[in-house]
């Protein structure tokens, strides 16, 4: 149970401004706490890669190993133990496009022979979490929830980098600059298209199953015709947005992501921060309203992050490169971080689950994927 629904909602929406007391911060540090240029080209393949252990501990471990511990401890010990993984999996993606290389890790400017991150790992990394988001919430974790959440979890994950394997390996075309230790690849899908018909992935998701509960698959009885359906609408949506944004607007593909990364900062903060906030009976009214609300906070993230990026002197990456990061790495990052692993810590009374994942999963999806 998320911590919205365990505490009283008629708290919100004072709980969701309560909460942003940290999620600002923390995206704020995300956002530019490597310099502007550092912060995208170090911290967002970092972010990036540990995605998918952020949504193994949120949505399969329900916040465990950090529920063995204190209220006040539970949040900050899973993000130590995801800010690890995250290094660890980094290298792994840079060692697929390259080799393993500890110095185009951590320097946003390597130099020759070294092998920087950005912008190589980033559909490797992006490709693992919208595969694990797609499992977890898409395809209500099916088969995986009918065994224990640890095993569960951990499976999940493996299964998630060997989709993103497969497309790195299949689909991905990279064209280096000279000097760097990043290995040419030639697929027919250049990284930076794919990167951007993932976030449109991650767009659909968090309105379908974030914003909108699970609408409308959730209304489909059987359960093959409701996965099937709900994989071809998300997948199908996002190339169907990329067609039309890049083919025929001519919308580039780092704007693309940008602003879709801002809709997904907004649809997190509308179905998670916000959560059951505002109170409408209808249903149907209801998700107008959200949609509506998240559309316009998303173009105000979009206008606003744009703004600001102005003034950065971005020189290594671009102002669509820094929104972009800024939305999905930073803000939307902290949010699932405060309210799915932190459980709104300290402005929520809910109760941490104590112990190991060790019982039986939930039947279906994540509480926040279920029709409101």
């Amino acid at each position: 149970m998320t911590a919205a629904r365990a505490a009283d909602p008629l708290r919100q929406p004072a709980l969701g401004l309560l909460g942003l007391l940290f999620v600002v911060p923390i995206a704020a540090a995300l956002a530019v706490g490597a310099g502007a240029d550092g912060s995208v080209l170090v911290l967002a393949p970092l972010v990036t890669f540990a995605l998918p252990l952020v949504a193994m501990v949120a949505f399969w471990w329900a916040g465990w190993p950090g529920t063995r511990l204190r209220p006040g401890w539970a949040g900050w010990a899973d993000t130590a133990l995801l800010a690890v993984g995250a290094v660890v999996l980094t290298g792994i993606g840079q060692a697929v496009v390259g080799h393993l290389d500890p110095v185009g890790i951590l320097d946003p400017s390597p130099g020759r022979g070294h092998v920087p991150t950005f912008p190589a790992t980033m559909p490797l990394g992006g490709t693992a979490f919208v595969a694990m988001l797609q499992l977890t919430l898409v395809g209500e974790g099916w088969p995986l929830r009918r065994i224990r959440p640890l095993p569960a979890g951990l499976l999940a994950v493996g299964i998630s980098w060997a989709v993103a394997l497969a497309v790195h390996l299949a689909l991905v075309d990279l064209d280096p600059p000279s000097g760097t230790g990043v290995v040419p690849r030639h697929g027919p899908v250049p990284g930076a298209e794919l990167g951007a018909v993932l976030v449109l992935i991650g767009a659909w998701q968090v309105l379908c199953y974030v914003t909108w509960r699970g609408w409308p698959f959730a209304t489909i009885e059987r359960r093959a015709a409701r996965l099937t359906t709900a994989h071809l609408t998300v997948l199908g949506g996002a190339v169907l947005t990329f067609v039309v944004a890049h083919e025929l607007l001519g919308i580039g593909t780092a704007r693309i992501a940008a602003v879709a990364g801002c809709f997904v900062a907004a649809g997190l903060l509308s179905g998670m921060q916000f959560e059951g906030w505002p109170r409408v009976r209808d249903p149907r009214v209801r998700r107008a309203v959200l949609l509506l609300g998240t559309l316009v906070l998303g173009a105000g993230l979009a206008v606003a992050l744009t703004a600001l990026a102005v003034p950065l002197h971005l020189t290594e990456a671009s102002p669509d490169d820094w929104v972009a990061h800024a939305s999905l790495d930073a803000l939307a990052t902290s949010i699932i971080l405060h309210v799915a692993i932190g459980r709104r810590w300290p402005f929520s009374a809910a109760p941490a689950a104590a112990g190991s994942p060790a019982g039986r999963p939930p039947d279906r999806v994540p509480p926040i994927a279920h029709v409101g």
